[in-house]
């Protein structure tokens, strides 16, 4: 029969245990679900497009940011790509951090030689921290448009003339998160620049307006020609069918067909909730979107069915542009 003492620790014990488990829950949430995979994963797979939000002390986020999101720690990364067998990742500075980059170059420190990382810059970066960003992973910059709803095709038209400027003659590419309209707004700019771009996202394409929706000729037309490759990542931003967005494969298959060397693969984790709320302020906590990440890596399968395919787009694109 156990002591009093005895009674009392574990009294104790289960009511600490009854406190913490919410405070796992807030801070904790899982990162992908039981879904097996219905595919051989090819060595060196890499996941092009995910985000790290750190200690909120160690890095501050920007203000004003339209959007607070929970802490996505480097361990709860490596977890999920435990289970989905992917060995190397590309991590992209999101927009609450603005141009500190700090939080994304130490995800790249922690993960060492299997990560790369997309910064953001602005006028005020000089040559020498680009240089210093290099040496430590940093392959290309971000111009995000899309989280603010900018579509403003001549704002865009500067900040890329600006950017361009900083960084050619760098062998770093230009990504860009905007929608369709602007992609077809700056098709020409673009394909006279001296360097790569990549789009986030379907290049903003929605599901539900197919092939032949405007600007997608033009963003296809940049895929074949290989001036800009095309990530087939968040296909729950595209889509309106869950939970396996059956309405994205025309979009994915189109553009492979287009030019199979210039598609890249994302998981968009942790899957941020970006988009405005009502009576959600930028500084309230925005829980992640309960997306199944397996469910969604699985349809990669359904897109490209030949194991060939499926390593050209998980390794030799992420190897050549990323420079693993």
């Amino acid at each position: 029969m156990p002591s009093r003492r005895e009674v009392l620790v574990s009294v104790a014990m289960a009511g600490a245990a009854a406190l913490l488990r919410p405070l796992k829950a807030a801070f904790a949430e899982p990162s992908h679900t039981p879904t097996k995979l219905s595919f051989k994963v090819p060595a060196d797979a890499c996941d092009c497009h995910v985000h790290i939000f750190g200690d909120r002390q160690r890095f501050p986020m920007s203000s004003p940011r339209t959007y607070t999101p929970a802490a996505a720690s480097v361990d709860e990364l490596l977890a999920l790509h435990r289970a989905l067998h992917i060995d190397r990742v590309v991590i992209v500075q999101p927009s609450v951090y603005g141009t500190d980059n700090s939080c994304t170059l130490d995800a790249i420190k922690q993960l060492g030689s299997r990560a790369r990382g997309v910064a953001v810059i602005d006028e005020k970066t000089s040559a020498k921290v680009l240089d210093q960003m290099s040496r430590s992973g940093i392959r290309g910059v971000r111009i995000n448009l899309g989280t603010a709803g900018q579509n403003d095709a001549a704002v865009a038209r500067e900040r890329l003339q600006s950017t361009i400027e900083q960084v050619k003659g760098r062998d770093w590419h230009i990504q860009i998160y905007t929608n369709l309209a602007v992609i077809a707004a700056v098709e020409q700019q673009l394909m006279a620049a001296p360097m790569r771009f990549v789009f986030d996202h379907f290049g903003g394409a929605k599901a539900s307006l197919g092939v032949q929706q405007p600007g997608f000729d033009s963003l296809r037309h940049m895929v074949q020609s290989g001036k800009a490759y095309v990530k087939i990542s968040g296909a729950y931003r595209a889509s309106s069918e869950s939970p396996d967005y059956p309405d994205v494969a025309p979009l994915a298959q189109a553009l492979l067909a287009a030019n199979p060397q210039c598609i890249l693969w994302g998981s968009d984790w942790p899957h941020p909730d970006s988009g405005p709320r009502a009576g959600r302020r930028p500084e309230d906590l925005a829980p992640r979107l309960p997306i199944d990440d397996t469910l969604v890596f699985n349809q990669l399968a359904v897109w490209a069915p030949e194991a060939s395919l499926r390593k050209t787009i998980l390794v030799d694109n992420p190897a050549r542009l990323y420079g693993f």
